[in-house]
């Protein structure tokens, strides 16, 4: 998949599933993004990476030329949204977008003059989108997160800024923010699913995607078909710790088995 190609995707609201990577691990991350994924996200915001995993992961995606690369950026911030673009990524996802007036800033970092204010100087992106900038701001994907009561307060007037292609919910931050004692807490089940049933309505009322970070394949599933159109799952370090203890477990359990026999 291109760039323009997965902007097109989200646009028109088809599905799409992703990966989330925290780890700085580009040979991990190459892997990844060569399994089938429609794009592979690196999380500058809680990830462990800088700048230079930013652009290592970005090379590791890229060579697989399957999946697209996405970057959740820092903050709100023209500066990291350009680096972010500049280092490969087909677009971001920006965290903590309150009002409209934050999607509009989103926006206009994510594009040239003059409809917005990005800097010129693509460095490697200019590789495989653009370089022309009326190019690269058709190619280029930017999606707000939904993870406050005032974000959602104020879908409506989010989701209808123009140029905004998608909002993302934050479930950990949003299910705490309805009450939850911790993320997912069940005890909240009810209003949480009332305000994703919000996002994902309001989305396609406004034609933008809804996506939507998912623990698992299974729940991924179950955001798509209550309306979400892309969807994440889970996260490099959190597998790689679950692989590890399921092979934990298999092993003792077969030694254990093992020793019952020869007694």
């Amino acid at each position: 998949m291109d760039a323009i190609t997965f902007a097109r995707t989200i646009r028109e609201r088809r599905e799409s599933i992703g990966y989330w990577v925290t780890l700085d691990a580009p040979p991990a991350t190459e892997r990844i993004a060569r399994v089938g994924y429609d794009f592979v996200c690196l999380d500058e915001q809680h990830g462990m990476m800088g700048y230079s995993g930013i652009l290592n992961g970005m090379m590791a995606i890229d060579a697989g030329r399957t999946a697209v690369g996405l970057v959740r950026v820092g903050e709100n911030s023209e500066r990291l949204i350009e680096r972010a673009l500049d280092a490969g990524a087909v677009g971001v996802i920006v965290p903590m977008v309150n009002t409209a007036a934050d999607a509009v800033h989103a926006v206009a970092a994510t594009r040239y003059a003059p409809l917005g204010v990005r800097s010129y100087g693509p460095a490697r992106s200019a590789l495989r989108i653009g370089p022309r900038p009326a190019e690269a701001n058709e190619a280029t994907v930017v999606i707000a997160m939904i993870e406050t009561l005032e974000a959602l307060e104020n879908i409506e007037s989010i989701c209808a800024v123009d140029g905004l292609d998608g909002v993302y919910v934050g479930p950990s931050d949003l299910s705490i923010a309805l009450g939850g004692a911790y993320p997912y807490d069940p005890s909240i089940n009810e209003v949480y699913e009332q305000a994703l049933a919000t996002v994902a309505d309001t989305a396609r009322r406004h034609g933008v995607a809804a996506g939507m970070h998912a623990p698992d394949g299974a729940t991924a599933a179950l955001r798509i078909d209550r309306g979400y159109t892309f969807v994440c799952i889970a996260n490099d370090l959190a597998h790689l710790e679950v692989a590890a203890a399921t092979h934990l477990h298999a092993a003792r359990i077969g030694v254990r088995d093992a020793e019952a026999v020869s007694r």
